[in-house]
């Protein structure tokens, strides 16, 4: 976190160190780029990064952030700022940054920008590889198929399109509405409310046993999760 407000900045390394996050902190720009800069000593999952600091802006980090060679130059930014000019938003999110949030902000918004950024390339990871392996579960997008211990499982081009959506996403709850809509364009069949039969059929086919299912779990009034971890 690159942050002249000595207060603030121990406010969010408290807050984050809560929950699973280490904060670096660095109340200077040369600090912040010298921590950056040096990233074979260490590296940055991501950059907190305040717009107006003593002895220069944020806007200059940014752009010679991303001048740096991967992973250093690829590292998630979001810009923390008292100046709401949309302007600056702008420049910001044109120089590379991520994302942009304005002073005074909560603490539980941060959390949220900050796991959304850091989820966006394990996403982008997953979309380049035609194949996505969860334990004995094999899904080929390219070829539109799973594999379940290396037999097909027999599913209609909905439950495949509905099967990826899930997998994609593996760790994430995803309400019933978030299925709707990641699934416009995805298929000719009417999806309405029926979402729980398809979820149903779609267990049948890739679950030891869908009346106890590893796979995909049901959150009791939020939705369904794709399980990242399954048993071999």
């Amino acid at each position: 976190m690159i942050e002249d407000d000595g207060r603030l900045a121990a406010m969010v390394e408290t807050y984050l160190a809560q929950h699973g996050y280490v904060v670096t902190h660095a109340p200077t720009r040369e600090e912040g780029l010298a921590a950056l800069c040096n990233h074979e000593r260490e590296e940055f999952a991501a950059v907190l990064l305040d717009l107006m600091l003593p002895d220069g802006d944020g806007l200059d980090i940014c752009r010679r952030v991303r001048a740096l060679p991967s992973p250093a130059g690829a590292v998630p930014i979001v810009m923390l700022t008292a100046k709401g000019d949309p302007f600056d938003r702008v420049i910001g999110l044109e120089l590379g940054a991520d994302d942009y949030l304005p002073k005074p902000f909560e603490p539980r918004e941060l959390l949220a920008r900050l796991r959304a950024v850091l989820r966006r390339p394990a996403l982008a990871a997953a979309d380049s590889l035609p194949r996505l392996r969860f334990g004995r579960l094999e899904i080929d997008r390219d070829a539109r198929v799973a594999l379940l211990d290396g037999q097909r499982c027999m599913l209609t081009a909905y439950q495949f399109d509905l099967l990826v959506v899930l997998a994609e996403r593996a760790g994430r709850v995803l309400s019933r509405d978030q299925l709707i809509d990641a699934l416009k364009g995805e298929s000719h069949e009417p999806f309405d409310r029926s979402i729980d039969v398809h979820i149903g059929r779609l267990r049948a086919a890739i679950e030891d046993d869908s009346r106890q299912p590893r796979r995909i779990i049901t959150v009791r009034g939020a939705g369904y999760v794709f399980a990242r971890v399954q048993d071999d």
